[in-house]
Order: structure tokens, then C-alpha cells, then sequence
């Protein structure tokens, strides 16, 4: 590997499977749908229940509690199982244990499908994510273990458009599940579309997919699973659910927690390697200069997407009034270009350019984001998905860019025998990143939202003169203490009062008035974060440039 400045020289071809490792499965590309339809069927139902809790609480009476519980509930059981669940297929075999959890996954969407309270229904999202946990790291472990290294970049380019098309896809399912109601369920409907997904993924799974095991992990490392999901917990939990309960001392203190048992897991796995050589995570994947660097790139990388996403459905949801089903809509470029350009970016623009192709992801995503930003600042309320469309594709062209070949890099070294352990450190990284994205870039997401109102009101206000001067403060207040708090569908005390003392006609000036604050400080604020979620990708820039810089010469193969 070659160090900046000097001269490339092309790469040796790549090495074959190693020893213990078998030949490429004949059924490979029919055991792959299987395997993409689980992460699509994953990824939908982490985020699909967003557009169903105003049905849920209108059915079951969930509180604002319960309604957090049920979705961070999926995200942390899920978030602290990864690590844990990839090394379980190592040892107990990788077909067995996808199996496992995929049957885990239906028999737990049918127990959320059939809910008759909200305790039933957080305790089954729950179980839902346990096995989401066992199924997931079993994706790009059996791709790693099926697919030639030639193959590689290609399977991958699939498993990340179907990663982005999930993610985008979910408020659109949803939306229309709850709509449409199929057989009268209503929202149980989200959870009844598994159920044939499932059982078709199971059949195509024990049907297409070869079993597969590490020889060299034998052991189940028990108290380094429990240090593992403790360290992950106490990192999740305040990230999860921090800002919607105000940073409690808690969530603090947890942060503080998790580095001793962080510190404490690495030293129990240096300790169980000299031991019997079978520890949950094998710390000589970290002397990987691809695995270490990549794995630091999509801690930082992931952040920004989910980030974005976050802000980005507040913003045209909450501001703009648009439904689930257009917004979803609006990132079909999105969507379309991921596929595209990652495809190209593994077969073509990686190998010819190497990390060089990393880093043009990297920029287009920032100019993809700071140019929907001016957008959005320019526009205002008239901006339509079309304006969307060129930074939607700078978007999507840009994490096909950066996210295949990442991904495709990252396990280019890694040992057959370790594909487990690895794929359940690539997802708890990318869960964990998700996290620190919503929780960075969605606190100030709506810290500027409570300092945008008061600025706003003083704009919009003085426009309005059927608002009388006398309720212009109060009209002002009720602003923005409903901008200004975490769950913005709450009616604060200062509206409701307005609202008490107001005659009708008074009440539609008013309402028009706030409306039009809401929808100006939503811009004004969505404007001022992405820049900030652009410059989160300058230091993403760089650091790929620690990343080997693998190449071939123009006429030679890869």
C-alpha cells in the first residue's frame, strides 16, 4: 500500500478464499434475494411505526411514553444484540441462526399484530428487535462466505440500495398501510405485511442457502456478550432518548458509564484470546488497516444520512404540512441513484480510482445537502419535490459513491472465520453512528427551531393586522413554546389560553398567523442544520484518505 504522494502501482489480483473457507455456493444469487428481502423487511419496521402512532394512540390509548418505548424499544434491543448475534452464527452456524431470527421476526410481528394494549405491543417491539439482532448480522457475514472477492463490490452495491430503499421507502408503506387499511386492520397492518414476507424468506432460505461456521470459534465468549450489550446499552439508551426527555442526569451519567465498561470489554477480550482463542470479537480485525480505518469512516458517515432523514420529515411533515406519502415520494431520485451509481462506483470507478472514488461520494453528498439547503432557504414554502430532484441525486449518487465500495473494502481482508463478528461490528457501528446523527444533528435541529419562533413571530406578526396589537405577544408566546418543546403536537398552556379568551373570527386570523410563523421558522431552521449536517461530512472526507489505497492501472483487471 502506498502512502500519499508517491507513485500507485497497480494491486496484486485478488486473493482466493482462503482455506477454510468453501467454494462459492452454486445458489448464491437465489439465497441473496433472501437475504435482501430480511433487510428490507428489517429496515422497514424500524422505522414504518412513525406514520402508525396516531392510530395506536387513538386505539390503544398509548401514552407519549409508550409511544417512545415502542419505537427505541426496537432500536435499542436491536442496536445491543448485533455484536452478539454475528458471533452466534459463527459458532452455531450462520444459515441456523438467519433461520432463527427470521422466524423470531414473524412470530414477533404477529404478537405486535395482535396487541390488545400498549404493554403487549412495547414488549413485542422489543422481541422484535432481539431477533432483528440474530437475523442482520447474518446478511453480510453469508455474503462475505458465499460470494467470490470478485463479486464482492457488486452484492454489496444491492445490499446498500436496498438499505436506501427501505429507509426512504418506510413512510410511504406505512402511510399507505394505515390508509388503505387491508382487511380492516389499520395500523395492525404494518406488522401483518411480515408474515408472508417472513414465511417466503424462510422458505427460500432453508431452501437456496448453504450452511456455514467459523472452525475456530467454538466457545460462546458469555461475559463478553454481557460486557458488549452493557457498553452498547448505556451508549444507546441516552442517545436514544436523550433529547425527548431533556438530558436527564441519567442519560449523562450512562454516557460517562459506558467508557470504563468499554475499556473493561477490550481488556476481557485480550484476555480470553490468550486464554482459548474464543473471544465475541477477535481484536486482531482492529490491526486491519481497512477494517479499523473503514469502521472509524462509517461511524462518522452514518451519522449524517440519518441525521439528515430525521430533520428532512420534520421539516416538509411538521412545516410544510406534506403527507408521509409525498415525502416519501420526493426521495425517489434518492432511492433510483444508489443502486446506479454503486454498482458503477464497485465494477468501475473504485478500482480505477480507489479511495479517490470514496471521497467524491463524500463531496457530493455535501453538495447534495448544502444545495437543498439553499433551497430551502430560497423557496420557502413554495419549494415542490421537483426542486428536490438535483440534490436528491447528488444525494443518492453520493452514497453510491462511498457506501458499496466502504462496505466492499471493509471486508476485503477480513478471515472467513471472523465474517460474523465482523458484519455484527459493521452494523452496531452503523447503529451507533444513526444515533449520534439523530441525537447531534436532531438537537440542533430543534434547538434552532425554539430560537427561529421568537425572530419569526416579530416578522410575520406585524403583516397580520387583523391579529389585534394586544394579542400580538400572546400570539407570539404561543408560538414559541409550541416550537420550542420536544414533542411538537402537544398544545402548550399559553395556546390553549389564547385560544380560551378568542372569539371564532379572532381565532382564524390567529391560526393563519401561527400557521405561517410554523412554516417560516421550520425553513429558516432546516436551512441553518443541514449546513451544519454538511460540514459533518468534511471530516468523513478526510478520513478516508487513511484507507488503502487499492487500485489498478486503466487495461488491467482488479
Amino acid at each position: 500500500m502506498n502512502k500519499a504522494g508517491q507513485t500507485e502501482q497497480p494491486t496484486a489480483p485478488e486473493t482466493p478464499l482462503l482455506p477454510d473457507a468453501p467454494e462459492p455456493d452454486p445458489k448464491r444469487w437465489l439465497a441473496l434475494t433472501v437475504l435482501l428481502v430480511a433487510t428490507f423487511m428489517d429496515l422497514l419496521d424500524s422505522n414504518i411505526i412513525t406514520v402508525a402512532i396516531p392510530s395506536i394512540q387513538r386505539d390503544l390509548g398509548a401514552s407519549a411514553v409508550a409511544v417512545q418505548a415502542m419505537t427505541a424499544g426496537y432500536t435499542l434491543s436491536f442496536a445491543v444484540l448485533l455484536i452478539t448475534g454475528g458471533r452466534l452464527g459463527d459458532i452455531f452456524g450462520r444459515k441456523r441462526m438467519f433461520l432463527t431470527g427470521v422466524a423470531g421476526f414473524v412470530l414477533s410481528s404477529a404478537l405486535c399484530a395482535a396487541a390488545q394494549n400498549t404493554e403487549m405491543l412495547v414488549a413485542s417491539r422489543a422481541l422484535q428487535g432481539l431477533t432483528a439482532g440474530i437475523m442482520v448480522p447474518q446478511v453480510l457475514a453469508l455474503i462475505h462466505v458465499s460470494f467470490a472477492p470478485q463479486e464482492i463490490g457488486r452484492v454489496v452495491s444491492l445490499y446498500a440500495s436496498m438499505i436506501g430503499l427501505a429507509v426512504v421507502s418506510g413512510p410511504v408503506v406505512g402511510g399507505a398501510l394505515v390508509e388503505w387499511s387491508p382487511l380492516d386492520l389499520g395500523w395492525r397492518s404494518i406488522f401483518v405485511v411480515n408474515l408472508p414476507i417472513g414465511v417466503a424468506a424462510l422458505a427460500g432460505a432453508g431452501k437456496w442457502m448453504r450452511e456455514s461456521r467459523s472452525p475456530h470459534a467454538q466457545r460462546l465468549d458469555i461475559v463478553g456478550m454481557l460486557l458488549a450489550i452493557v457498553g452498547l446499552l448505556l451508549l444507546m439508551l441516552p442517545l436514544t432518548l436523550g433529547r425527548e426527555l431533556g438530558w436527564p442526569v441519567w442519560s449523562i451519567v450512562a454516557l460517562v458509564a459506558a467508557l470504563p465498561v468499554i475499556a473493561l470489554f477490550v481488556v476481557h477480550q485480550r484476555l480470553k484470546t490468550r486464554k482459548d482463542g474464543s473471544p465475541l470479537v477477535s481484536l486482531s480485525l482492529f490491526k486491519v488497516r481497512a477494517f479499523s480505518a473503514g469502521i472509524g469512516v462509517q461511524l462518522l458517515f452514518s451519522a449524517v444520512p440519518a441525521g439528515f432523514f430525521l430533520s428532512w420529515t420534520l421539516y416538509l411533515q411538521g412545516g410544510l404540512g406534506w403527507t408521509a406519502l409525498h415525502t416519501g415520494l420526493t426521495a425517489i431520485p434518492f432511492s433510483v441513484c444508489v443502486p446506479l451509481v454503486g454498482g458503477l462506483a464497485v465494477r468501475k470507478l473504485s478500482p480505477l480510482y480507489g479511495r479517490y472514488c470514496l471521497v467524491a461520494g463524500a463531496l457530493s453528498m455535501l453538495a447534495g445537502i448544502a444545495s437543498y439547503a439553499w433551497a430551502a432557504d430560497r423557496l420557502g414554502a413554495d419549494i415542490t419535490s421537483w426542486h428536490a430532484v438535483p440534490s436528491m441525486i447528488l444525494l443518492g449518487s453520493g452514497m453510491g459513491l462511498l457506501m458499496p465500495p466502504l462496505t466492499a473494502l471493509v471486508l476485503r481482508e477480513v478471515k472467513p472465520q471472523e465474517a460474523g463478528a465482523a458484519s455484527g461490528i459493521i452494523n452496531a457501528t452503523g447503529q451507533l453512528g444513526a444515533a449520534l446523527g439523530v441525537a447531534i444533528i436532531g438537537g440542533i435541529f430543534f434547538s434552532a427551531l425554539a430560537g427561529n419562533a421568537g425572530p419569526q413571530a416579530d416578522r410575520v406578526l406585524p403583516a397580520h393586522r387583523t391579529v389585534a396589537a394586544r394579542q400580538a405577544a400572546e400570539v407570539k408566546d404561543c408560538a414559541t413554546d409550541s416550537l420550542g418543546q420536544d414533542d411538537l403536537t402537544k398544545v402548550p398552556r399559553s395556546c390553549a389560553a389564547l385560544a380560551g379568551k378568542s372569539d371564532p373570527e379572532s381565532m382564524s386570523a390567529i391560526g393563519s398567523a401561527l400557521g405561517e410563523i410554523r412554516t417560516k421558522t421550520f425553513v429558516a431552521t432546516y436551512s441553518d442544520t443541514l449546513y451544519w449536517a454538511a460540514a459533518g461530512l468534511v471530516p468523513v472526507a478526510g478520513l478516508l484518505f487513511l484507507l488503502p489505497h487499492h487500485r489498478v492501472r486503466r487495461g488491467e483487471t482488479a
